[in-house]
């Protein structure tokens, strides 16, 4: 491969690296619509923003920073422009995104609340799709797993990245309990049905559209099947 085409390659990831957090970030603003839950590491941010009166994107990059300062004292590996661009862009795109939606969307009923659900499900998981193929780093987030298992060797993925989320979670919910707004009927609308989903339900459907779409994509829209033959 000649460098004309290396660079058209690593042009490629970028966008595919930016479109990918973007549509990840409006995602994450349409499950704060449905407030039927949202990933692991979100309901520890939704937890914090009802406790710390700052902006979501503000406090985003805030706690991103400290995870980021994990990585690179343990592990510089993990990071990459993929890294920075979740770290600035994610927070506020979703700040935006909710804000917006709250003023089309008012008092929503249940089953707009569930629709909203299943679109935030499908479109995270296609936003994930195009940032994970891209393969530009990971988020702060993800690079803690990652040392846990690979650096330090304390166990395999899987299982990290389950108690990671499961600490995630606990902690979204005890600093929502503590915040003015907190009370226990309300704890579904950060750590729901949503939450479970995301937790263990994710993987199959990001694999279809890394298949059908993001690796076709990154490959300059050549199909698997003719990318094989022509190897």
């Amino acid at each position: 491969m000649d460098s004309n085409s290396d660079k058209k390659v690593l042009y490629r990831r970028i966008l595919m690296t930016l479109s990918g957090v973007i549509i990840c970030a409006v995602s994450v603003g349409v499950f704060k619509i449905a407030a039927l839950g949202v990933d692991p590491f979100q309901s520890f941010m939704a937890g914090l923003d009802s406790l710390v009166p700052i902006g979501f994107g503000t406090l985003y990059v805030i706690a991103n920073a400290v995870l980021l300062l994990f990585s690179l004292i343990f592990d510089r590996h993990y990071i990459g422009i993929a890294t920075f661009i979740n770290l600035f862009l994610l927070g506020y795109i979703t700040q935006f995104t909710y804000e917006f939606l709250q003023k089309i969307i008012v008092n929503p009923s249940m089953t707009v609340r569930v629709i909203c659900l299943v679109i935030g499900v499908v479109v995270i998981c296609f936003g994930s799709a195009f940032y994970m193929t891209a393969d530009l780093g990971v988020s702060t987030y993800d690079a803690v797993a990652l040392i846990i298992c690979n650096t330090w060797k304390k166990g395999k993925f899987q299982y990290v990245r389950i108690i990671t989320d499961i600490v995630c979670v606990v902690l979204g919910v005890v600093l929502f309990l503590l915040s003015k707004d907190g009370s226990f009927a309300k704890i579904p609308t950060i750590a729901g049905v949503g939450t479970i989903i995301t937790a263990f339900f994710m993987g199959p459907l990001i694999e279809f559209f890394n298949v059908h779409i993001a690796r076709p994509v990154l490959r300059g829209g050549k199909t698997g099947s003719n990318a094989e033959r022509r190897e």
